[in-house]
């Protein structure tokens, strides 16, 4: 009697078989996990065709995808767009079978390179229906608990791999420098140092990354980790008026002082994939900024990970957008972005690239980068090893929300100094934290005039607050303190 493994194992070592049959003569050294990964890569890469090169720096939404074409075309990605699920309420079953359904279609292909799979996941694996959600980066953030976020990443790792899922486009390590921005809640902190802090949650999605690790190159601990993305490169954060996909103005010092610290880090943590910002640096489309993706990130930081770009985002070079597609696509390749999110026209990318190479406007050498990075990504994260979902994970869904409520109710990790500040209906509790720069509860002045009566307790202190407006809890900034004794009363002020 088979068990439920039975069928996939027997189909994945047909599909082997037929690959083999295909062409008897192929060097499949690259698949023996003895090796070292760059003899991997080397003995894989020389056999591959620029058609199969080209596939792999696809990465395509799940609505286009079909076995027959991820085989055909050698598609090395696949994606969940915003709501883009297998249908309403999908349980992790269906998941798996989804994505087990498109890597069969790669694994058929001459080389049987496994696709790898990726989803948002900005606030826990926020797109599956039953979960565990956590609370968005600003709340995170001002927690100020490092241990806390990475067990929030370990949490959300086991989950996006309950449903097959091995890569997540997170986290977002902005930032913010304007609360006008409507991404902010996305940012852990407008101070630098605090994001450098939080990029501890690559560490829980991931793993810890050995000792003895080489900087730079990417770590995925395990089957029940994922592949992180750090994002989005750079100044996403720091926009004129906070304005969405704006340009960011700023000298080469405030760069690496503000926004660039926190992919220090993140690359010292072994992130698999930096994603491009819509936004622009200094008048350049960061989707076009050859100086910072090529010759800075993996030049001067040495990221041997793969660069992504965000989704259409290199139809976004020009104005109006996809105006001139094949300038797009030589300057955002030429940039050094090795995937591209190209969800429904995946056929005019890879014909368009093809041309490009074959009349010699972008190298071959650039060709060959991108895939020797994404296939480091696949080959260190056991992808060619273990490329089917697994189902014993299933039950997982949605099984840590007991666990991090009990940690939320603790007060952030039982530390006396991170404890969560709260507001339900009835109080506000402002636990007091007694030390230097303490930020407190702040109440922005645009959301005073609210007619209800709060309580606020600190420590052994109590006083009535009447705020107007609406409330509003917030990181506060240097020098905006805004809570204070007047009288008998705590009253706010911007």
């Amino acid at each position: 009697m088979f068990s439920r493994y039975s069928a996939p194992i027997l189909g994945l070592l047909l599909l082997c078989a037929s690959a083999c049959g295909q062409d008897s003569k192929l060097n499949m050294l690259y698949k023996d996990p003895n090796q070292p990964i760059n003899t991997r890569i080397k003995v894989l890469m020389d056999q591959m065709t620029l058609t199969e090169k080209i596939g792999q720096m696809a990465q395509i939404d799940r609505r286009a995808a079909t076995a027959e074409i991820m085989r055909d075309f050698s598609i090395g990605s696949v994606l969940s767009g915003g709501g883009s699920v297998p249908r309403k309420h999908a349980a992790p079953e269906e998941w798996v079978d989804m994505v087990n359904g498109f890597q069969t279609g790669s694994l058929s292909s001459r080389l049987g390179i496994p696709m790898i799979y990726g989803i948002d996941a900005v606030h826990g694996h926020n797109n599956v229906y039953k979960a565990t959600v956590f609370p968005h980066n600003i709340g995170l953030g001002a927690t100020r608990d490092k241990d806390l976020v990475k067990r929030i990443g370990a949490a959300t790792a086991l989950e996006a791999r309950a449903t097959g899922i091995p890569y997540v486009f997170a986290p977002c390590i902005a930032v913010c420098r304007d609360p006008r921005w409507g991404r902010c809640y996305e940012s852990y902190s407008e101070d630098p140092k605090v994001v450098q802090e939080m990029t501890e949650i690559i560490s829980g999605l991931q793993g810890d990354i050995p000792a003895n690790s080489t900087k730079g190159v990417p770590y995925v601990g395990g089957n029940t980790k994922v592949a992180a993305c750090a994002k989005h490169y750079v100044g996403d954060g720091g926009t004129t008026k906070g304005i969405n996909m704006n340009n960011t103005v700023t000298n080469w010092h405030g760069l690496l002082s503000i926004h660039m610290p926190p992919y220090y880090n993140s690359i010292i943590k072994g992130v698999s994939t930096v994603m491009v910002s819509y936004s622009s640096l200094n008048g350049v489309k960061m989707h076009a900024n050859r100086q910072l993706v090529t010759k800075f990130l993996k030049g001067t930081l040495k990221f041997r990970g793969f660069v992504i770009s965000d989704w259409q985002g290199i139809d976004k070079i020009t104005y109006p957008q996809h105006a001139n597609y094949t300038y797009s696509v030589l300057t955002g390749i030429n940039a050094g972005i090795d995937m591209i999110m190209v969800p429904l026209n995946h056929t005019e990318f890879i014909d368009t690239l093809t041309s490009l190479v074959k009349n010699n406007y972008i190298p071959m050498s650039r060709i060959d980068d991108a895939v020797r990075r994404i296939l480091r990504v696949k080959f260190r994260m056991g992808l060619f090893e273990n490329p089917m979902a697994d189902h014993s994970l299933v039950d997982q869904l949605g099984s840590q929300i007991k666990e991090i409520h009990q940690l939320f109710l603790r007060g952030a990790g039982n530390n006396e100094q991170n404890k969560q500040q709260t507001i339900n209906n009835e109080r506000i509790a402002e636990p007091v934290v007694q030390r230097e720069n303490n930020r407190k509860l702040a109440v922005e002045e645009s959301a005073l005039e609210l007619e209800e009566e709060f309580e606020v307790e600190s420590r052994n202190l109590t006083h009535q607050i009447k705020i107007e407006k609406s409330l509003m809890i917030i990181e506060i900034k240097r020098n905006s303190f805004v809570l204070w004794k007047h009288g008998d009363r705590l009253v706010g002020r911007g």
